[in-house]
């Protein structure tokens, strides 16, 4: 079965927008990712500053290949016009993982 990376960020009130405005800015960037299944960011609604960002991934290997591939190349440039890279929105990060052992869908899906 699929497997599941969570990457739970730190942000700062005065940094969410700046964060969501980032992740808008590279939509489709992982969709065409080799055994990529599913992408959410996930925007806390009371008493935590903590992201999820959620990504499903066929297997380890897939979600690997793209880490090392498309997401580093990602986070490696340099800023707008080639100037300064911008500050990250996030203040701290870790990554969750999971193997999805049970799954279910809407009956009419």
């Amino acid at each position: 079965m699929s497997i599941v990376k969570i990457n739970v960020l730190t942000v700062p009130e005065e940094q969410r927008e700046v964060l969501e405005k980032r992740f808008a800015a590279r939509a489709g960037a992982v969709e065409g990712s080799d055994g990529f299944e599913w992408f959410e960011l996930l925007r806390p609604v009371e008493g935590t500053d903590t992201y999820l960002v959620y990504t499903r991934w066929r297997d380890e290997e897939s979600f690997q290949a793209w880490l090392e591939g498309p997401m580093r190349a990602a986070h490696q440039g340099g800023g707008e016009n080639g100037g300064e890279k911008p500050k990250p929105a996030a203040t701290g990060s870790t990554l969750w993982s999971f193997e999805v052992v049970q799954q279910t869908e809407p009956k009419n899906a």
